[in-house]
């Protein structure tokens, strides 16, 4: 009996053992943050400032907003989506993806941006040039910035003569390479692309003048699955996304704030 009763003990806990472990491991599990392309090099700086706050860990999963929003649809496990838009976390929220409603953390702002040795002072209309080859721009129909770029042709009025050259890139990131690697000529990026450490200095851009495109309202949300499995991560996350510290760092690395 007494053997019993010593079997039964173990078995008490190897059990709690592994509940604790169990638990540990979850709590242990980076939060991850499901981010637009445009915040690429910035999200570097606020996932070491929340870490700082916080002792929590981030990891992001970067892609255009649209791509997103759909990979959430379809079960993808991320926590918090950071936005380059309000629409897609709108859609989300009101579909029960998300548990927040969206809301705005920064302005992106639209680039021209170049590594060749094009005169960029005739801004958008300088684009119709026959001297100007490609011009990259993102997917519109999945990435916010690749929207306005095309807001922006309209209000310049060549998007006629300026259509043919588009070489369409899924993301600001893709954008970003085509440039980088001269496959386009120029390219519609974002100012937080350009003024990163990482490009600063490669190439010319300027920046459209904000007339002539839409605000580019960029919203953060916590989704359904970071309320069901990292609430407690999620929540100060959101939270931290919208304080002062982290609309300074939004603030010198290229963002308009809200």
């Amino acid at each position: 009996m007494k053997t019993n009763m010593m079997k039964m003990l173990a078995a008490q806990i190897l059990v709690a053992s592994g509940l604790l472990l169990a638990t540990t491991l979850v709590q242990a599990a980076p939060l991850t943050v499901a981010i637009a392309a445009n915040l690429k090099y910035v999200f570097d700086d606020l996932s070491a400032e929340f870490k700082k706050e916080t002792g929590i860990e981030t990891q992001s999963v970067l892609n255009a907003s649209g791509k997103i929003a759909t990979q959430v649809r379809n079960g993808a496990p991320f926590d918090v989506f950071l936005s380059a838009d309000m629409d897609f976390p709108e859609g989300l929220y009101k579909d029960g993806y998300a548990t927040t409603p969206p809301k705005p953390y920064a302005y992106g702002l639209l680039v021209l941006w170049t590594q060749k040795d094009y005169d960029l002072t005739k801004g958008v209309a300088g684009l119709a040039d026959v001297s100007v080859g490609k011009v990259a721009i993102a997917n519109p129909k999945i990435a916010p910035f690749g929207r306005q770029s095309i807001k922006a042709l309209d209000y310049y009025k060549v998007k006629a003569a300026v259509e043919p050259k588009l070489v369409y890139g899924e993301s600001i990131t893709q954008v970003s390479q085509y440039v980088d690697s001269k496959a386009a000529d120029v390219g519609f990026s974002a100012k937080s692309i350009v003024v990163a450490p990482e490009t600063a200095g490669k190439g010319k851009w300027v920046e459209v003048p904000p007339e002539s495109y839409e605000p580019i309202a960029q919203g953060v949300v916590i989704l359904k699955h970071g309320s069901e499995i990292n609430g407690e991560a999620a929540r100060k996350f959101y939270g931290f996304i919208l304080s002062a510290k982290a609309r300074e760092i939004f603030a010198k690395n290229g963002y308009k704030l809200p």
